[in-house]
């Protein structure tokens, strides 16, 4: 009676979230790595020559049962992340960090791996260009992963496998709990000036969930709080902004202690590796290949940023001065001063939130720039259950008219759901199983009062089609092994087909028909488009500064060996500044977008010594953008040879192979500057 213990008979392999419970999570987890450890075993002792039969789809196919658990569970606790469910993570991580060191560390495996690469360049056998990069990058994964360490130091390696899988869970859970421990309350409505009806409504909710009075301003996962841009009551930027930076630094939520052991025990891993530090590790691992790489492209960046971030506070302490004669610009006056500067040359936000309803952008924006490109349209399915109650199934059918796969979205904030917006893959497309694709997208957009619709920022426009270019990566995979597919390539390549689908977003003919009134229906108006295309430049010393601060601060942590790391709590906040100011990033008016207590990427996830990647693949999307505008824009011939050379290759090809097949050279640098205004 457990939906996981078997693919689901559902339409795509959809698992049937209806009647999932936890229990069975346990159960099938558990059965799951006792059925992978029996495969490998056979595997390793089997003793027939190697074939890509008994050793790469042998390998391929004994994990597909955990991963079927893996996967269908993990967008379920981050989405809803209630305290049963999170208690089942916590339980299961240590446990699968020890499963997953179990295979990778088994030499057997490796030395079977090796006598099947020796076969193939003995011409024993034969080797197709898919199971060629396959079996190359296996090899290298394990002996990057310490396969052949001395039996002392893979002891080891494993303990601090298993304890930092422990750690990065407990630092999750800690900063979820402190996101709501920190929300605001407002009690006299006179403070919250400034706020739409919407805005007031949400708030209200908020505080009536937790039995309150008065209106709860809840955080968002970022330093930077949205709501600062219309609160118009200083003293309340003040304490949201001082709430927001001051998370996982007391109480039950102190997270400091977490971070130092997590630090500590990579920077110790990638020793045992043979690395000099963490960053060295991942680095390798990537399209950037050393540090010194990575630092160099983040220095590129950080001398402009700093100096058009200064000039845009000069020019909003002027603005200030006007309200409050004699104050200085503090940190929580930067939002609302740049969004009135904004309003007067460009676009005030307010005028643009009737023209952006969620559902007109989803199917006339979002889905439409991916049926313009690659022929796919969309169809719901309410017939099939989500991973949560809001969640809506898709059907997704290429031209012909054939199934392509499904497509999942769960588009509104709730307390037990993780910050920010992110995709999963619940089904990997593979030819090798004929697994069709079931990708999702999870955002963090405020949800509508009674009856109205939900109105979007432009902001949240650009994050649904960042999200949904990771969906098409996923959706749009065409390969021969699951593990391969779709979003399965270095962390520093992943956000660049997302990066590159938000152009669609400022397509003339795409506007004109997602910006709409949702009222009057009437478009948004020639005027407002000129003047939200002039602003893309607005505040990007900001942007940019608050980004790569943040990415400076991951290396940072990441490149200090056990001894230049802090061991005391005390020292976390006096190492980071060290480390901005070290940087030249150190702005007292622009923190990074996240300090190290709640830098959730780095501690708790897997951007671990590699959030540059944002940037480095923002290189490539400049330059693909370049690319489109000189076929023509948004055309079915330019987005084949994209899906073609690039999306569908996914992780089946080393990645920038598969960039110089789809541009013929090396990535053009000069197109992000000269985005971003820092060109010389």
């Amino acid at each position: 009676m457990n939906p996981l213990l078997s693919p689901s008979p559902l339409p795509f392999q959809l698992p049937d979230y209806a009647r999932l419970t936890t229990d069975h999570v346990r159960e099938a987890a558990l059965a799951a790595m006792a059925e992978q450890r029996e495969a490998v075993e056979a595997l390793v002792t089997d003793p027939s020559p190697a074939t890509v039969e008994n050793v790469l789809v042998a390998l391929e196919l004994s994990g597909r049962p955990l991963a079927r658990v893996i996967n269908t569970y993990w967008v379920v606790v981050a989405a809803d992340g209630t305290d049963e469910r999170r208690a089942v993570e916590a339980e299961l991580a240590p446990l699968l960090a020890t499963h997953s060191d179990a295979v990778r560390l088994d030499p057997r495996l490796h030395r079977r791996l090796v006598a099947l690469r020796d076969r193939a360049t003995a011409g024993e056998v034969t080797l197709d260009a898919e199971d060629e990069f396959h079996l190359g990058d296996l090899i290298d994964t394990l002996e990057r992963s310490g396969v052949n360490l001395a039996p002392k130091a893979l002891a080891r390696l494993k303990e601090l496998n298993t304890e930092l899988a422990s750690l990065s869970v407990e630092f999750e859970r800690r900063l979820l709990d402190e996101r709501g421990a920190k929300a605001v309350l407002v009690t006299e409505r006179e403070e919250l000036d400034g706020l739409d009806e919407a805005q007031l409504e949400t708030a209200h909710r908020a505080a009536l969930d937790r039995g309150l009075e008065g209106w709860l301003i809840e955080l968002t996962n970022t330093t930077r709080q949205p709501i600062l841009a219309d609160l118009r009551n200083r003293d309340l930027r003040r304490r949201i902004l001082q709430a927001s930076m001051s998370r996982g630094l007391e109480g039950d939520h102190d997270v400091r202690r977490i971070v130092l052991d997590i630090a500590h025990r990579r920077a110790e891993r990638a020793q045992l590796l043979g690395h000099p530090h963490h960053a060295s590790w991942v680095a390798a691992e990537g399209c950037a290949r050393t540090t010194p790489a990575v630092l160099d492209l983040l220095q590129k960046v950080a001398p402009g940023a700093m100096a058009l971030a200064q000039q845009e506070a000069s020019e909003l302490q002027d603005l200030l001065q006007r309200d409050v004669p004699g104050a200085t610009l503090e940190p929580w006056d930067w939002e609302f001063y740049a969004a009135e500067q904004a309003a007067a040359g460009a676009v005030d936000p307010a005028q643009l939130k009737p023209y952006l309803e969620f559902e007109r952008v989803l199917h006339h924006g979002v889905f439409a720039a991916a049926t313009g490109l690659y022929g796919i349209t969309f169809h719901e399915r309410p017939d099939l259950v989500g991973f949560t109650p809001e969640a809506r199934v898709h059907e997704v059918r290429e031209a012909d008219g054939s199934p392509l796969g499904a497509f999942v979205i769960d588009p509104f904030t709730r307390p037990t759901k993780r910050g920010g917006a992110w995709m999963t893959s619940i089904v990997d497309q593979a030819g090798l199983t004929s697994d069709l694709p079931v990708v999702t997208n999870t955002c963090n957009y405020t949800p509508p009062a009674e009856g109205a619709p939900a109105l979007l920022s432009w902001d949240n426009v650009i994050t649904l089609f960042h999200e949904f270019g990771h969906a098409l990566h996923g959706l749009l995979s065409d390969v021969k092994y699951p593990s391969r597919s779709g979003t399965s390539v270095p962390r520093d390549f992943v956000e660049f087909p997302s990066q590159v689908n938000e152009m669609w977003a400022w397509d003339e003919n795409l506007i004109r028909s997602f910006a709409r009134h949702h009222v009057t229906d009437e478009p948004l108006p020639e005027e407002l488009v000129a003047r939200l295309r002039a602003s893309r430049a607005q505040g990007e010393g900001f942007q940019t500064l608050e980004t790569v601060a943040a990415m400076l601060l991951d290396q940072a942590w990441h490149t200090a060996t056990p001894e230049e790391l802090p061991r005391d709590v005390s020292e976390v906040e006096a190492f980071e500044q060290a480390a901005l100011e070290r940087a030249g990033v150190a702005h007292p008016l622009v923190p990074p977008r996240y300090r190290t207590c709640y830098f959730s990427h780095v501690f708790g996830s897997a951007y671990a010594a590699a959030y540059y990647g944002y940037l480095w693949a923002e290189v490539m999307d400049a330059d693909t953008v370049a690319w489109f505008e000189e076929q023509g824009g948004l055309r079915r011939e330019a987005g084949e040879w994209f899906r073609r050379e690039l999306l569908g290759r996914g992780g089946s090809i080393e990645p920038m192979r598969s960039w110089h097949g789809f541009r013929g050279g090396d990535p053009d640098v000069s197109h992000l500057l000269a985005r971003k205004g820092l060109r010389s």
